[in-house]
């Protein structure tokens, strides 16, 4: 196939490369010469390295370099050009003139694709004499590395071209998945519920931002924390993803922005770019503080609280103390001066207090989420004893069968703790999307662990919980604090009640008017 890039900048150079070195002939073009003269040495240089490292040969590579054709027009008529990818700034009018003056120099049979990540693909069509010839092609950057492509069909393209951009892309060894003219698309809409549940939590005063990223991190097994990961991209970047997606969805609580981002981006706060974000950056920057150590009592006897006699999850934490060595009491009731452990599930530390007349002052919560490292969580209330609250991080930080000590996070009462209110968040997100048929629930999750390492699919993830499981969860937040943002979607609530999998598409009323030949999977 040959293609024509329009936009020889980071997204456009990294495309090229990637189609080269398919197979295709590809024209790369830009407004500046001098900005193809350098990306096609970039991507000469890139290839140079494959060869050093071992990944392709000398001669696979001198082959991808001939198949690159700088342009010094790049609104030259191109009989030959099947495909034309744009990727130009994000600007609706500079995107619509380059469309418009390819247009006049393409006027044949070529498919036009733009690469947009945050504006409708409907809208840039528009601009169109024949808006049935686009449609969006959203890569992600590094485009080689990052494997996933979203093919976004607009309200006007012709019925051929999404399966036509997913030959391609699958062609070149990315996997591509067909999505929604919706705002943030899939991965970008997805990613909302890890970034924005994590601002809520520290406009909530429940932990710092590297404590959040260490429970994202050791407890959930994400490779970076949110606050992170927003340095990392850019919080002026995040806070405009933010917004737009929030807007787009006319004001959806589950994704409603914070007022802390605002502020630092005022501030030029953006992150890694300039030194400063949530943390500070550069030769000069000082080290990030240690967590306090573990000073108090390990001995200390402790009373894990079951809110019920079959309470799985206070029989599991009961049991993981006494493996570890702790002095585990076995009556009803806890002794005058014993610790009072409470699994929550969705509510507080609070709340079991006020209900079951429990110790205030000695009585914390412990997240029951199987940690993906050696970190456990202690949430403690404004009653809770100093003393008291150090000898119980002493008690959980206790080693087990040769194992090394836990961690120990000391968080604020919240209901379901940190890494329970971000993963609620992460599932409720992806299963609205799933909800409303902006992507197939087969491709969300893949889309989502290549586009966000995850180290599992927002669906497949809640699946490891199980959909009942989910749905307690997602009551118990709804229910205890009020908030709409976690109120349960009809995905999750329908697939607990009939005993389905978060990922399983269930059926449709289009399965029961279709031939059983024509909805494959469902008779």
């Amino acid at each position: 196939m040959r293609i024509r890039i329009v936009g020889a900048g980071a997204m456009g150079r990294g495309i090229a490369q990637w189609a080269a070195v398919a197979g295709h002939t590809v024209e790369l073009g830009d407004v500046r010469t001098e900005a193809v003269t350098e990306a096609a040495g970039f991507v000469r240089s890139m290839l140079e390295r494959a060869v050093q490292k071992g990944r392709t040969t000398a001669d696979e590579a001198a082959a991808a370099v001939a198949r690159l054709v700088p342009l010094e027009d790049p609104w030259a008529a191109g009989p030959e050009v099947e495909l034309v990818i744009e990727a130009v700034r994000e600007d609706l009018a500079t995107k619509a003139e380059v469309f418009g003056r390819l247009e006049r120099a393409l006027p044949g049979s070529a498919v036009f694709a733009t690469n947009t990540s945050s504006l409708s693909v409907t809208r840039i069509a528009a601009t169109l004499a024949d808006p049935t010839r686009l449609a969006g092609l959203h890569f992600f950057n590094p485009v080689p590395l990052m494997r996933i492509v979203e093919v976004v069909p607009g309200a006007a393209t012709g019925p051929g071209i999404p399966a036509l951009l997913t030959e391609f892309v699958e062609s070149c060894g990315h996997r591509a998945v067909t999505v929604a003219d919706t705002p943030g698309f899939l991965i970008n809409h997805a990613g909302r519920g890890l970034v924005t549940e994590a601002l809520a939590l520290l406009e909530e005063n429940v932990s710092d931002p590297a404590g959040i990223d260490r429970i994202a991190r050791d407890v959930l097994g994400l490779r970076m924390g949110p606050f992170e990961l927003m340095d990392l991209t850019g919080l002026d970047v995040t806070a405009a993803v933010i917004d737009s997606i929030w807007a787009g969805f006319r004001h959806e609580d589950r994704l409603r922005p914070s007022y802390l981002t605002p502020n630092r981006v005022t501030a030029g706060l953006l992150g890694r770019k300039t030194g400063r974000g949530w943390f500070a950056y550069g030769s000069e920057a000082p080290a990030p503080a240690a967590e306090a150590p573990v000073t108090g009592d390990p001995d200390r006897p402790v009373h894990v609280f079951a809110a019920a006699p079959d309470d799985r999850d206070a029989a599991a934490l009961r049991e993981a103390l006494s493996a570890a060595g702790a002095t585990v009491e076995a009556e009803p009731q806890p002794s005058a001066g014993a610790l009072v452990l409470v699994p929550v599930w969705g509510t507080t530390v609070a709340s079991a207090v006020a209900a079951h007349r429990l110790p205030a002052g000695r009585t914390f919560g412990v997240d029951p989420l199987p940690a993906a490292g050696r970190r456990r969580v202690l949430a403690v209330t404004p009653a809770a004893e100093p003393a008291a609250a150090r000898d119980a991080r002493a008690v959980l930080a206790r080693a087990a069968h040769g194992v090394g000590p836990f961690a120990v996070s000391v968080v604020r009462d919240t209901a379901g703790t940190v890494a329970q209110r971000l993963l609620a968040s992460i599932v409720s997100v992806s299963a609205s999307i799933a909800e409303r048929g902006l992507a197939a629930p087969a491709d969300i999750d893949p889309a989502v662990t290549t586009g966000l390492g995850y180290p599992a699919g927002p669906l497949a993830w809640g699946d490891r919980i199980g959909a009942a499981r989910m749905l307690e969860l997602h009551r118990a937040l709804y229910a205890t604090t009020g908030d709409p943002r976690h109120r349960p979607t009809r995905w999750v609530t329908e697939r607990a009640a009939l005993g389905l999998a978060l990922t399983d598409p269930g059926t449709s009323p289009e399965h029961c008017l279709a031939n059983p030949q024509d909805a494959p999977g469902k008779v």
